[in-house]
């Protein structure tokens, strides 16, 4: 039996931190549309706090394996909870302009992703540690941070509309530090979570190689590809319709924010059902059909059924279908990330997968913005929804999906080659031809060599 304590403190600050982040995924837009009246604001203060994701997601993979995967989540939490904190402080203060909200949550998305980076490539090496599979600890992982989500986001709507947006967001700051402090403390005596002993001398030239290895490695695998492209187009549209859409459509149709945290709790509810339900019995069947539906069931759905109906219950029906559907993916990409990505690479393969996959987050929450103030928000609706849909025909069209039920590593399945019976008078005559010839009666076998 393993030690299973850095496993569960990992997971556990996963979850918390995961939990604060969906106070501030349904908070900082309330607060916004609540302080300015604007969407378009809301699509700027979007597209500043999800930019810079991606750009440390860019640079940031070589730094997390020399400073350690366990200082870098720690550190990542704490200036976290420092930004979301300055906000509210700010603003009871008097002194909040728009350019310093939007300077926050771009240290926010800037300081968050490395941590975020770090707990997640740590799971291979925690699952040994605890002496549990991969694709057991991927789903507990994936589950989890899809339960934290769910009971943020239910919170989040039920505290916004009692104690407002800025008290949610300094609860929100005490997350990221409780989540740092697990990790300080429970995350101990594994090797992989130590800053690793660089191969060559700290230098710009040795830094750009590291990268350079991360990139090469994803450019160079198909379906890894393949994945980073159409995930790219599913967190744009999503930030789009978590950041701007569903808060527009809360506040004109549904009620205010505690129906955005009910909606996005049955989301996450379905979500966490979905990945336990693949660590149970979902790995059985074959990864490329259970993925090819699940996605396409998982996103755009919710898109059209907003733009047609006005209330509550169906896009709740809807979002909790959608959620069980997206519930199944994180854990096959993982798995199949984790069986492609060397130990050596995976925190600079996560930072190039992280930040392709992120990289139309900033235009997709922008782009939502302008689309209400344009087009109104069921065109907006529609033309982002269109988007997504077309996203999720990936495995479906392209070639290298096929691969996604392959184990590198394992060996091929080889088909019996059939034998062909001869009649039985052949089977006789052969016989005959090919025995010793023998006068004493009945031979024997022959020894072999």
């Amino acid at each position: 039996m393993g030690n299973r304590t850095p496993l569960a403190a990992t997971l556990a600050a996963n979850s918390i931190s995961t939990a604060g982040t969906s106070l501030t995924l349904i908070g900082v837009p309330w607060f916004v549309l609540e302080t300015t009246g604007s969407a378009g604001r809301a699509g700027v203060v979007a597209f500043c706090a999800t930019l810079p994701i991606v750009v440390a997601a860019l640079i940031g993979g070589p730094v997390i394996d020399r400073f350690g995967r366990r200082r870098t989540a720690v550190v990542s939490d704490a200036v976290c909870a420092a930004a979301i904190a300055a906000i509210p402080l700010l603003h009871f203060a008097g002194v909040l302009d728009f350019w310093m909200l939007c300077a926050l949550m771009a240290l926010n998305g800037f300081s968050h992703t490395p941590g975020n980076t770090a707990r997640y490539v740590l799971i291979p090496d925690l699952a040994e540690h605890a002496g549990t599979t991969l694709p057991r600890a991927a789903s507990l992982f994936d589950a989890v941070s899809r339960g934290a989500r769910m009971v943020g986001a239910a919170l989040a709507g039920v505290l916004i509309a009692f104690i407002g947006a800025e008290t949610v967001l300094l609860l929100d700051a005490a997350t990221f530090g409780l989540s740092a402090l697990l990790i300080a403390a429970g995350v101990r005596g594994v090797r992989a979570a130590e800053p690793r002993k660089a191969e060559a001398p700290v230098s710009l030239r040795a830094y750009g190689t590291e990268l350079r290895e991360g990139y090469a490695h994803v450019l160079g695998n198909r379906l890894l590809l393949a994945v980073v492209v159409m995930v790219m187009f599913m967190n744009g549209t999503d930030q789009g319709w978590y950041a701007v859409l569903l808060p527009v459509h809360a506040e004109a149709e549904l009620g205010g924010a505690t129906h955005i945290g009910l909606l996005t709790a049955l989301f996450g509810a379905g979500g966490l059902t979905g990945a336990l339900l693949y660590g149970a019995v979902g790995h059985r069947f074959p990864r490329r059909a259970v993925f090819t539906v699940c996605v396409i069931l998982c996103g755009a759905p919710r898109f059209l059924v907003a733009a047609v109906t006005g209330t509550t219950l169906p896009l709740a029906v809807t979002m909790l279908l959608g959620g069980i559907a997206g519930g199944v993916l994180n854990p096959i990409l993982t798995t199949v990330i984790y069986e492609r990505v060397p130990d050596r690479l995976r925190s600079r393969v996560s930072g190039a997968l992280t930040a392709g996959s992120e990289f139309a987050m900033p235009v997709g929450g922008l782009a939502a913005g302008l689309l209400v103030e344009g087009a109104g928000a069921t065109g907006a609706l529609l033309a982002m929804g269109g988007v997504y849909f077309l996203a999720t025909l990936s495995p479906l069209v392209f070639p290298s999906w096929r691969t996604l039920d392959e184990v590198p590593g394992a060996e091929p399945v080889r088909k019996p080659v059939p034998q062909r019976v001869p009649p039985p008078e052949r089977a006789q005559a052969q016989a005959q031809a090919q025995a010793p010839v023998s006068s004493s009666g009945p031979s024997r076998p022959t020894p072999g060599p």
